[in-house]
């Protein structure tokens, strides 16, 4: 009987082992989750991006304001009948 008691002491810490300090431990799934919950939200601004990114190039494809402001902004461009002033600081 003392036997049976010891083995299944023994059993019972190797269980408790695995359970708390193991491979697989409660404190690795823990930080699995997490970890989930940092990428799952990564995941959602990553997806916001794309989508504003995706209307962006499909106004770029279809209207000609967007092209226009973005010609205006970046490379400087005038219409015809417009005047183009530049002001300088000394």
């Amino acid at each position: 009987m003392r036997i049976l008691v010891i083995v299944l002491v023994v059993l019972l810490a190797l269980v408790q082992y695995r359970l708390w300090i193991g491979e697989d431990s409660l404190v690795g799934v823990w930080r699995l989750e997490e970890a989930v919950e940092k990428q799952k939200s990564e995941n959602e601004s990553l997806r916001e991006r794309n989508s504003r990114l995706a209307a962006e190039v499909e106004d770029l494809k279809t209207g000609l304001v967007t092209v226009e402001d973005r010609a205006r902004s970046e490379l400087g461009m005038v219409h015809e009948e417009e005047t183009y002033y530049q002001i300088v600081d000394r």
